[in-house]
């Protein structure tokens, strides 16, 4: 954090290095909820909550828009359900002005946009604080064109199984049945 403003910056860092998102009292907190949310392990959930702050940081300081990863972009939305304190707290109090989400239009002219504002993002994240964690925060073209297409589900409705082990089981289930058909 070496540029004009470094007291500033240093403000704002340990403002929101303190924070903590909802009642301190509150039985089941924030990064429990969000744990739960995404199936995460309470540790992950504890991870990513800091590259939250770290977000935050980024898009008062960078000097340009920035794009979350997928894992900040849960903990941005879950912020945003607690509406009182991200609006009258939070925006006010820690950033000193607002942080508006601000979803994509869609298509390829956004998806390329996108693109472009996370790998700024993810440089100006080097930049400031070293390199990011690959586990929160993937390459550009792995966030912005091939994780897209993933779908969250909900385990305990869905039994999920890995494509290539469902089809070994289909193989082997059709050559069993095959087996059996001839030798009956």
């Amino acid at each position: 954090m070496d540029r004009p403003g470094q007291d500033d910056d240093l403000r704002l860092w340990q403002s929101l290095s303190s924070y903590q998102v909802g009642p301190a009292d509150a039985e089941f907190g924030f990064i429990d909820r969000l744990a739960r949310e995404n199936g995460w392990d309470r540790t992950y959930a504890d991870r990513v909550v800091e590259e939250y702050r770290r977000f935050c940081f980024l898009a008062m300081r960078a000097g340009h828009p920035v794009t979350p990863s997928d894992a900040v972009d849960q903990a941005w939305h879950l912020h945003l359900t607690y509406s009182r304190d991200y609006w009258e707290r939070f925006c006010p109090e820690i950033l000193g002005g607002p942080l508006h989400h601000g979803p994509t239009a869609g298509g390829q002219a956004e998806r390329d946009r996108y693109f472009r504002q996370y790998a700024d993002t993810l440089a100006s994240y080097e930049r400031i604080f070293g390199p990011s964690p690959a586990d929160i925060w993937p390459a550009a073209q792995k966030r912005l064109y091939r994780d897209p297409q993933a779908r969250r589900v909900r385990t305990r409705d869905y039994l999920l199984v890995p494509k290539r082990a469902a089809l070994i089981v289909t193989v082997l289930a059709i050559c069993a049945a095959m087996l059996v058909f001839i030798l009956w």
